[in-house]
């Protein structure tokens, strides 16, 4: 259930509220993309903790690039 609302928000997001930005996603996959993925392989938790921190890691100071889920 909790995985399910969260999957819902994520692909909310990406259909309704990031298309309103220009891309700046430092990232392949971008960090949506990626924190979906994550929630669908490990679950609600971990998945969501996962995401969270590859958001976090989504700034300026990093150089990003390729990063696929493990």
């Amino acid at each position: 259930m909790l995985k399910t609302i969260i999957m819902l928000l994520i692909r909310g997001y990406q259909k309704f509220i990031s298309p309103l930005f220009p891309a700046t996603c430092r990232f392949y996959p971008t960090c949506s993309q990626y924190f979906l993925q994550a929630v669908e392989k490990y679950g609600a938790i971990k998945g969501s903790f996962l995401g969270i921190k590859r958001i976090l890691k989504c700034h300026p100071f990093h150089p990003g690039g390729y990063d696929p889920l493990k």
